[in-house]
């Protein structure tokens, strides 16, 4: 399917510089476009420019409420090595005498890793901070370009034409709140995960915490330390389950909350509590992105689009990094978009890609995983998919079979297999490791082999210098 044609530079924006749109600024760069990228803050960082300021409407559910884009918690750490987040030419290693030497670092760690290649690489000359993109449309005399109408926090808007416009701002600011049937008139107080960043609101009072994914798990010990009881609602457990050490209690979901300030659990057990944590994660959300209603959101999938990227209507011309969420993930999406740009790789006709879109999708409906799983690429229990299917079959589902997929069309590297053993072993620990999975480790041998790699890939770059 790859073919190569002549190189042809475009002019591309980028929305958001998080982790994803600064890869995408330098690929876009290396591959010979000219590249304006737009973020709304001050800096780079996206998801990990941690603030204490939270919005007004707790559940952010207020459609004119004042957006904080920030969903960082004060104590988050990474629920991944380093060295498994970092971009492949410029690792994710500790910083010699300074900031967070630990391999599960906290976010202040992870900024500053973003802050270094953007210096290293000199992609801010490229960015228009405090700038909000408020339409992204194709442009009428011309359906091939697209128009972004932008905003600067001081007021300035303008309009700019641009051959393709590449998408990463990120998806943790859109709440999603879980349905409580009686929530309506329960008396105590709720807040979403969004607007977390410390426990002390919670001193001395029972609170339920729902989901026991990354977020529920470390916001729920947060409260733990300060709090009377948490009380975590899991849909992981069985409907008759409970479990108990020192002051958490788990549970299954909700199965009704009350006037009277009582919540009941699917167990039959009954807590009057005082406030509920919504760790129910977010929604992809593009309100600039003006398209006909051709690209959707329906229940957390972005669709149609193939291979997570393009939708097959507007392709090469909008393009969308970072759905499935992974460092080295953003960075060979990125590859893929600017060697499709210039012409050096060729994409399935429109049709074409719209039958792989769709056929993955029915595989998924088959399989019986919920649409808001499209992008998760992994089981969604927590058990890769890695063998689920075989090579021939069209669909790509674990994150090393569509990684070295997009690798083979654009002829990069495939994923390092350290890198894959990592990740594997990284995973496991997430959801068999216990409590303290991130301070314990028990293979040196094997994170020495790792920084064996990152010696010679620095050897390597400092001969090619």
């Amino acid at each position: 399917m790859t073919s190569l044609i002549t190189s042809r530079a475009r002019h591309v924006a980028v929305i958001g510089l998080g982790a994803a749109g600064l890869v995408a600024v330098r690929e876009l760069r290396r591959e010979g476009h000219t590249v304006i990228g737009f973020e709304r803050e001050k800096h780079v960082g996206g998801l990990w420019v941690y603030t204490d300021r939270v919005e007004p409407d707790s559940l952010s559910v207020d459609p004119d409420r004042t957006i904080v884009h920030s969903s960082v918690y004060q104590s988050l750490r990474t629920n991944l090595p380093r060295e498994c987040m970092g971009y492949s030419d410029f690792p994710f290693v500790t910083r010699s005498g300074e900031g967070d030497p630990r391999r599960y670092p906290d976010h202040r760690e992870v900024l500053m890793y973003l802050q270094d290649f953007a210096k290293e690489f000199k992609i801010e000359e490229m960015i228009r901070f405090d700038t909000e993109v408020l339409c992204v449309e194709p442009t009428p005399e011309n359906n091939r370009n697209w128009s972004v109408q932008f905003k600067s926090s001081s007021g300035v808007s303008g309009e700019e034409i641009f051959d393709a416009v590449v998408v990463c701002n990120g998806h943790f600011t859109e709440p999603r709140l879980a349905h409580i049937p009686g929530i309506e008139s329960w008396p105590g107080k709720q807040i979403h995960s969004h607007n977390y960043r410390i426990p002390d609101l919670f001193k001395d009072q029972v609170v339920i915490v729902i989901g026991s994914q990354a977020s529920g798990n470390d916001i729920s010990k947060d409260i733990a330390t300060i709090a009377k009881e948490v009380h975590i609602s899991s849909k992981a457990v069985a409907s008759d389950s409970y479990g108990c050490y020192d002051n958490l209690r788990i549970h299954p979901t909700i199965y009704r909350a009350r006037e009277d300030g009582s919540v009941v659990f699917r167990n039959g057990k009954v807590v009057f509590a005082d406030a509920i944590v919504h760790c129910t994660g977010y929604k992809y959300h593009f309100p600039f992105l003006k398209n006909n209603g051709y690209v959707t959101v329906e229940d957390n999938r972005v669709g149609p689009l193939y291979k997570h990227v393009f939708p097959p209507a507007f392709a090469p011309g909008i393009s969308f990094i970072g759905l499935p969420f992974m460092f080295f993930m953003f960075e060979i999406q990125s590859k893929w978009v600017a060697s499709v740009l210039s012409g050096r790789v060729k994409l399935p006709t429109e049709d074409k890609m719209m039958e792989e879109a769709i056929a993955f999708y029915t595989k998924l409906e088959d399989l019986g995983i919920p649409k808001r799983y499209t992008h998760f690429l992994t089981d969604p229990r927590g058990n890769p998919m890695l063998g689920t299917f075989k090579p021939e079959d069209a669909v790509v589902i674990s994150q090393s079979d569509y990684f070295n997929w997009i690798a083979k069309q654009c002829r990069c590297t495939y994923i390092e297999r350290w890198r894959e053993r990592l990740y594997n072993v990284a995973i496991k620990k997430i959801f068999f490791g216990g409590d303290s999975y991130r301070d314990q480790w028990d293979d040196d041998q094997f994170i020495e082999e790792v920084y064996g790699e990152f010696a010679k890939l620095k050897s390597n770059q400092d001969c090619s210098s």
